[in-house]
C-alpha cells in the first residue's frame, strides 16, 4: 500500500471536522467569557471607584483567578472541550495553563514537581509578552524622540 492509497481509506473513515459549528461555539463562550470579563469590569467601577484606565489590572487579575478555581475544580477543562480556542484564547487561558501544569505535577513535589512545570505552558506566553512589550516601548520612544508621536 502507498501513501495514496492509505490516504484515501484515511478519508473515508475519519469523519468531516464541523469546521463552522467549531467557529461559532468558540466565537459565542469567547464572546461570553469577555462579556463576563466586562462585568466584572463594572463593577470595580461601580463599586470599588475604579476608573476606566485603572480597572485593567484588577479585572485581568480577577478573570485570571476565576480561571484558575474553575481549573482546580476540573471545570474549565470541560468549558474547553466545548469552546476550543473561545476559552483559550482570552486571559483566562492563560490561567488554566498556569494551573493544569501545577495540577499535572503534583505528584512530583512542590519543587521539582509544581514549581518546576508550573511555567512549562504559560512561560513562552510570559516571554514573548516581556519581549513584545520591550520593543512597542522602544519604538515608541524613539517615535517620541523623532516628534512623531506625543507621549
Amino acid at each position: 500500500m502507498d501513501q495514496q492509497q492509505y490516504q484515501q481509506i484515511e478519508d473515508k473513515i475519519t469523519p468531516p471536522t464541523p469546521y463552522l459549528k467549531n467557529i461559532i461555539k468558540a466565537f459565542l463562550i469567547g464572546g461570553l467569557i469577555c462579556t463576563i470579563g466586562h462585568a466584572i469590569t463594572y463593577f470595580y467601577i461601580i463599586f470599588f471607584d475604579f476608573t476606566e484606565t485603572t480597572v485593567g489590572n484588577p479585572t485581568a487579575a480577577t478573570m485570571v483567578f476565576l480561571a484558575m478555581l474553575l481549573t482546580g475544580f476540573g471545570l474549565y477543562r470541560k468549558l474547553g472541550q466545548v469552546a476550543g480556542a473561545g476559552s483559550a484564547v482570552p486571559v483566562t487561558g492563560f490561567g488554566n495553563a498556569v494551573v493544569s501544569a501545577a495540577i499535572e505535577h503534583k505528584t512530583e513535589g512542590l519543587v521539582l514537581g509544581v514549581g518546576g512545570n508550573i511555567f512549562k505552558l504559560a512561560g513562552s506566553v510570559i516571554v514573548f509578552g516581556v519581549a513584545s512589550a520591550f520593543f512597542v516601548a522602544l519604538i515608541k520612544l524613539i517615535l517620541v524622540s523623532m516628534g512623531v508621536v506625543e507621549w
